[in-house]
């Protein structure tokens, strides 16, 4: 990791950003902070991790919060039944807390590894508050302490990634120990690239089109905006079924009933000229 990542290294790798994004994750290494990136569900925020991984070549480590994590999932947990097993076979056995009994989880796997890793963080916003104070230790001290073993310090070969879709604040304090970046859907220029990469039979004036047009739908007060992925996958159906309504297959870029009326009503109330742009443009790239 001693080269800076570019917005072209991130477009090797099918990732498709901006400078300050790029700024941001260079500090993060720089400086050997943990990154926390903030924003939408759908916005790309785990496939930019995933990423970033794919282009230094680092081993992925993810941990997926969830609500009840506790220190037993994330961290570690000792393997009672082979305790038991050696208290039964010697009733004097020593040591029965050494690592040979340790069962190592996601953060231990992440500060133990001898690789090159990045370790993912994915929807920290989905845990506890209790399981936050369970990081800070780790996000500050690069360290976790195992009450029955001692303090594990962890190797600085890592670049640390937290995720949260904001559905709750997280604490001043997690925030401190983290650099910030706040990852919105993209512009219609990084949207219509994505398209690109994504449906080899579409022009780039059609993707600029559907890049518009998403952007459009996206900023109708829906209460589930469309994610990337729901957006290159109603695009693409559309493109090649060469559906003459826009608003078919709305199941795949809406899935809420208020939001598929909304869309309808809205459309409905636009003129031809939305559909034209969108069934009538230019033939695909060769």
């Amino acid at each position: 990791m001693n080269k800076e990542l570019s917005v072209k290294d991130l477009e090797t790798v099918n990732y498709f950003s901006n400078e300050n994004l790029v700024d941001v994750i260079n500090a993060a290494i720089f400086l050997k902070k943990p990154l926390l990136i903030e924003g939408p569900a759908g916005t790309g925020k785990t496939f930019l991790a995933k990423a970033i991984s794919s282009f230094f070549n680092l081993e992925l480590i993810r941990l997926q919060c969830h609500e009840g994590i506790d220190e037993d999932k994330a961290v570690y947990e000792w393997n009672y039944k082979k305790q038991l097993l050696s208290i039964q076979q010697d009733k004097n056995a020593e040591n029965l807390f050494d690592e040979s009994y340790l069962i190592k989880r996601p953060i231990l796997n992440a500060l133990t590894s001898e690789k090159e890793s990045l370790f993912l963080i994915d929807e920290i916003d989905r845990s506890d508050e209790e399981f936050e104070a369970l990081l800070l230790e780790i996000l500050a001290e690069n360290q976790v302490t195992i009450p029955e073993f001692g303090t594990i310090n962890g190797s600085d070969n890592r670049i640390t990634i937290l995720t949260s879709n904001g559905t709750r604040e997280l604490s001043d304090a997690l925030k401190r120990r983290c650099l910030y970046f706040y990852l919105d859907f993209p512009s219609v220029e990084i949207e219509s690239k994505v398209l690109m990469n994504s449906i080899s039979e579409i022009s780039e004036e059609q993707a600029r089109t559907y890049a518009s047009f998403i952007s459009y739908v996206r900023n109708l007060n829906l209460n589930k905006i469309p994610s990337l992925i729901e957006s290159v996958e109603w695009v693409k159906y559309n493109l090649i079924n060469k559906n003459k309504s826009n608003t078919d297959n709305l199941g795949i870029l809406l899935k809420d009933k208020s939001d598929q009326e909304k869309y309808k009503e809205q459309i409905e109330n636009t003129n031809e000229l939305i559909h034209c742009l969108l069934y009538t443009s230019p033939s695909p790239r060769d």
